[in-house]
């Protein structure tokens, strides 16, 4: 990392009444990236960011704003800056004033005011609406105006707490490819919280993947989809299709009683694995040219693919997505090759198993 980290995390914990919910978080985030906390309900992942922001303290551990240790420095002298779920607007305020509230506040001069929030009201494609009330705005609408207000103060880092959880499905994905646009023309951190693995997947630069309090894998969209390190995370991001296995050698894995060349290094010979393989790798052929074979047992049409069903001889459930239809109740061949082959070490760390990617990538 060759500029000094926006944000730094040591060994913090978390404990509320006896309960630790936040265990040993350490990352670094750099300036002008777009990271993700991603996880179940209770995991962690919104008090993380109230630790940041300065509306909790930790029990243990240090929290850095650029290169600064903030754990007693209050929340309104931290160059952050939350949009919250709700959005926390103040119904009585037209927009200008909820976005003109934090700089009226700081008693800055009316006409640099002025000037500050018709930028923001540009950046977030609200020109004209100044003088609209909150309740004449649309669900979108009013997340804009919340981050238009979180950003005419010109924070280091926004912190958004599920913001799209209200909105429906169109408009939370219209939203989506918005706040990526806009993160990356302010140049602004933002830290972002949601469950919505797609959500994550789609907007993120990097993802911090947490359950249980502590951060269980982090890496790009890519390589947490691609690569899951524990059947949680496999299951969490995406859909899979998860089997036991047993190691055989390097790139090389049995499972339901066959082998199977793979991509992955690196394990000793004999060890019990978990197989993971992603219902898109998976191609209907004949039953002759599969490397497995499944008894099709439902199907359903998704739009875009079919989601269908099928169980081989030992009763291993397999979805595959495929733009093909079949035949319920009738044998089919599926197809897939190394590279679609995950072989998931049971009880793995993520640095044991970062340093076994880096082992067989060289």
């Amino acid at each position: 990392m060759t500029d000094k980290p926006i944000i730094t995390l040591e060994n913090v914990k978390k404990v509320y009444d006896d309960e630790t919910v936040l265990h040993d978080i350490n990352f670094e985030l750099e300036k002008g990236k777009f990271y993700t906390l991603l996880g179940p309900s209770g995991c962690g992942k919104t008090t993380i960011l109230r630790l940041i922001a300065g509306f909790a303290d930790a029990t243990e551990g240090i929290i850095k704003i650029n290169g600064e240790k903030v754990n007693d420095v209050p929340a309104n002298r931290r160059k952050v800056n939350t949009v919250f779920q709700d959005y926390a607007l103040f119904p009585h305020m037209n927009v200008f004033d909820n976005i003109a509230f934090g700089l009226t506040i700081k008693k800055m001069p009316k006409d640099q005011v002025k000037l500050k929030v018709e930028e923001a009201l540009k950046m977030v494609q609200l020109e004209g609406y100044e003088n609209r009330e909150i309740s004449e705005m649309s669900g979108g609408q009013q997340q804009r105006v919340a981050i238009a207000r979180a950003i005419v103060n010109e924070p280091d880092v926004l912190l958004l707490d599920e913001p799209l959880s209200a909105l429906d499905l169109k408009l939370r994905t219209d939203m989506q490819y918005e706040l990526r646009e806009l993160q990356q023309r302010l140049g602004i951190t933002f830290v972002f919280v949601t469950h919505d693995q797609e959500e994550a997947l789609a907007m993120s630069d990097w993802i911090f993947v947490m359950n249980k309090g502590a951060i269980v894998q982090s890496g790009t969209p890519v390589d947490i989809y691609d690569e899951p390190i524990n059947r949680f995370v496999a299951d969490f991001i995406g859909e899979s299709n998860i089997v036991p296995g047993t190691m055989v050698g390097d790139y090389k894995v049995s499972f339901v009683g066959k082998e199977f060349e793979c991509s992955d290094a690196g394990i000793t010979p004999g060890e019990k694995v978990e197989i993971v393989i992603r219902p898109e790798d998976l191609e209907l052929t004949t039953v002759e040219n599969g490397k497995l074979v499944v008894n099709i047992d439902t199907q359903l049409f998704r739009g875009v693919h079919y989601e269908i069903i099928g169980y081989d001889k030992d009763g291993n459930e397999w979805m595959i997505h495929s733009t093909k239809r079949a035949e319920i109740g009738r044998d089919v061949g599926l197809h897939f090759g190394p590279q679609d082959i995950h072989v998931m070490r049971l009880g793995e760390s993520e640095e044991e198993f970062d340093a076994r990617l880096e082992s067989y990538e060289e």
